[in-house]
């Protein structure tokens, strides 16, 4: 990660495209984003069987319809979200205001802490369905086991996700605290060893040591020989 607040560098940067696809959040999203596309796609493809061609067609995991609806609903949020947070990963590091910052690493978060749930229970619902399908010879058994191992792949590459957000939500604005001091703060927990300078006025006046040694003008005594 990079360093600056909440893993991203301080605004007014110019942007690096090569260093941005090479981040491991950026592989892991861009991962993410190919795994919803194939479990959507092939739902919505193939997922739905319709043998005698006189009956509405009927989804490839047991005929259970929420199951087909829920794969595709998943996928294709993710589909989305992976978009979208795709570009707030590029326009991070030219936000300076830290809560707006904080803001969509919270959101990152949020949704990836809950995709990874969501998931998780897709991969449980789908290996079931598939697990209690009896008639399988008018199924496409390699599309319905490639929805059932990248919804698996999915789980992982979200819990990655996860970790990243966690990561970058963990550093914060420790960078600017850390680099950046208050002068007066650092005065108190650093005293000076000088001592201060007398004010000046009414109440910081101070009389002259010479004051009370003079002698008068009229009593000048000449010295003796």
């Amino acid at each position: 990660m990079e360093s600056g607040a909440y893993g991203a560098s301080l605004a007014g940067g110019a942007f690096d495209l090569v260093h941005f696809v090479k981040q491991s959040q950026t592989v892991t999203r861009f991962l993410s984003w190919i795994f919803a596309i194939v479990v959507f796609a092939t739902i919505t493809g193939e997922g739905y069987i319709n043998p005698t061609r006189t009956q509405v067609a009927m989804c490839m995991f047991n005929n259970n319809d929420h199951a087909c609806s829920y794969g595709v609903a998943i996928g294709v949020l993710a589909f989305l979200a992976c978009m979208v947070f795709l570009a707030l990963d590029a326009y991070l590091p030219q936000i300076s205001n830290a809560k707006e910052r904080k803001y969509i690493v919270t959101g990152d978060l949020a949704f990836s802490g809950l995709w990874t749930f969501l998931w998780f229970i897709c991969f449980c619902l789908l290996a079931h369905q598939w697990a209690l399908t009896v008639n399988r010879a008018a199924i496409a058994a390699d599309a319905a086991q490639a929805v059932v191992a990248f919804s698996f792949f999915s789980i992982i590459s979200w819990a990655i996700l996860t970790y990243f957000a966690y990561r970058r939500f963990g550093q914060g604005v420790g960078a600017f605290e850390q680099d950046y001091r208050d002068p007066a703060n650092d005065q108190n927990a650093h005293p000076s060893p000088y001592p201060p300078y007398p004010n000046s006025g009414p109440e910081g006046y101070q009389q002259s040591p010479f004051s009370n040694n003079q002698e008068q003008p009229g009593e000048y005594q000449p010295p003796t020989y």
